[in-house]
């Protein structure tokens, strides 16, 4: 059920993204437009968006948060482009085809992802919601997604490479910014764009900590034991490059087995929504079993 709710949520993203940009075609550089839409159209699963679109329904929102789901993908897409940068990852694979810099160059890929990162705040600004509700949103994504967030998490993980000892709680950190910042605002948006109580907005708020950590787990996980082919991006490349993982840490059965405690963190805080959290539960063990 949830694997068809997922789905959708894509395929509704996935359109919505396609007639935004078709949108802002004669507004754009020709070059720098095709560079957006290559990267931003091409595929993946849409976790973030249909997380938030997740939330806002466990609780009890109605109405268009589109615009606000779209930001999200933006702003992911973004920090995809800039991760798979010669000076970052240095990767030439992302969702199964060449990276932006590979398919243009350095400069325009750099530049399509600014434009992408510009988008994602326009868009959230032009979200149909209260004002004091989208100026808190534009502040909760600035916080999460700059340096307190993922970019402070990148810098981390790439300084994480050059050091010969990493414990578990610092590698738990790292991610909690690089990965699980935009994971865990997705959450907290859809239960704010929804008009959650405290109570509902932190239960979504301690979800979306728990999926990032348990997301990250998983894609450690994956880069251990999936082919490129699988993956849509180059396997290996966290040994290859001596990143500090949970499976470099732990190994791979104490990294599942970790991975198991951190569902049950996100189901624990799922429940706290009542039966409105059930979409909630399925989609951490939906997380859960991409590893497996």
């Amino acid at each position: 059920m949830i694997n068809k709710r997922i789905r959708q949520h894509a395929d509704t993203v996935n359109a919505a993204l396609e007639s935004m940009l078709e949108a802002r075609r004669e507004a754009v550089p020709q070059v720098l437009w095709s560079a957006m839409q290559y990267s931003l159209l091409a595929g993946g699963k849409r976790v973030r968006p249909a997380l938030m679109l997740e939330s806002f329904a466990a609780c009890g929102g109605s109405g268009d948060i589109l615009p606000a789901a779209l930001s999200i993908e933006c702003m992911h897409t973004y920090s995809l482009i800039h991760d798979d940068l010669p000076s970052m990852d240095n990767d030439d694979l992302r969702r199964g085809r060449p990276t932006c810099h590979r398919r243009f160059d350095e400069a325009t890929a750099i530049l399509a992802a600014d434009a992408l990162q510009a988008l994602s705040f326009e868009l959230l600004a032009g979200q149909p919601a209260d004002a004091a509700v989208r100026v808190d949103l534009i502040r909760r994504l600035a916080m999460a997604a700059g340096a307190a967030g993922m970019v402070g998490g990148q810098v981390l993980d790439m300084q994480a490479e050059s050091e010969s000892v990493v414990d578990i709680r610092e590698v738990e950190h790292i991610h909690s910014l690089k990965t699980g910042a935009l994971l865990r605002y997705s959450c907290e948006a859809g239960a704010l764009l929804a008009g959650a109580d405290a109570h509902a907005v932190e239960a979504c708020s301690r979800y979306g900590i728990a999926v990032g950590l348990l997301f990250q787990i998983t894609d450690d996980m994956l880069d251990a034991t999936a082919s490129s082919e699988a993956l849509g991006k180059s396997a290996g490349k966290d040994a290859a490059q001596s990143k500090a993982t949970y499976v470099s840490l732990l190994g791979l059965e104490q990294a599942a087995a970790f991975a198991r405690r951190t569902h049950g963190a996100a189901l624990e805080a799922a429940e706290l929504l009542g039966e409105d959290g059930n979409s909630l539960r399925d989609f951490a063990t939906y997380i859960m079993e991409r590893g497996q």
